[in-house]
């Protein structure tokens, strides 16, 4: 049994796909919730929306602080660091989730994974290295830690997964820079990555929630 509290919003008709989405740090599943209206998604009857509440930790760098967290960040000034340990513990429980729904009678290639800031990178580290195929991966606002360890860790069922990274060009909590080297890299690697940038801070925007549709869109028909 999964361990995290869940916010659900359930298909109003035949349930088909499955988002499983991530909040950021300090937030709950509540905080995405009020998204799924405004994408207008063609298929959203049929998907079940799974957001999850992360599970309460002691956070260094609001000094020591507990609030909602996928994993401990240690330092976000000159350099990122954080509780790689507590990030692999977060991705087994997206695991769980993930096999939640596939006991639900959905297909591994119909449940994307979605999440915001940290709960992105997880999203990330997650889907890349799940061993069934998935339908793709929404990472908003965030850079991967893992990335040394992934190039190890990633799955061949998911090696051209579709990944959406959208970034603020203002964000002020992870800087640009390092969501674009995420992007760079798992392109480098032949992911089909669409990058996005906008002009914003640590947040999402107008834009960049008509592009995430479009990306929802072509995958789940």
């Amino acid at each position: 049994m999964n361990p995290l509290s869940i916010v659900e919003i359930e298909p109003r008709a035949e349930h088909r796909h499955s988002i499983i989405w991530l909040h950021g740090l300090g937030a709950d599943g509540h905080d995405f919730e009020s998204i799924v209206p405004e994408l207008r998604l063609q298929a959203e009857p049929h998907i079940h929306f799974v957001f999850p509440d992360a599970p309460f930790r002691p956070i260094t760098i609001n000094g020591g602080m507990t609030m909602r967290a996928w994993f401990d960040i240690l330092e976000l000034s000159r350099h990122l660091r954080v509780d790689i340990a507590g990030l692999y513990a977060s991705c087994r429980l997206v695991g769980q989730l993930i096999e939640a729904e596939i006991a639900r009678g959905i297909p591994a290639d119909q449940i994307m994974l979605a999440g915001f800031s940290q709960g992105g990178a997880v999203a990330l580290q997650a889907g890349l290295s799940y061993s069934r195929r998935l339908a793709g991966i929404v990472a908003l606002s965030t850079f991967l830690p893992t990335l040394t360890q992934l190039e190890s860790e990633r799955s061949a069922a998911n090696r051209d997964l579709p990944i959406f990274i959208g970034h603020g060009i203002l964000d002020s909590v992870v800087a640009v820079e390092y969501g674009k080297q995420t992007s760079d890299r798992l392109q480098a690697w032949g992911y089909p990555v669409e990058w996005h940038d906008y002009m914003m801070d640590h947040s999402v925007c107008r834009e960049e929630i008509e592009r995430l549709a479009g990306f929802i869109n072509g995958i789940f028909r």
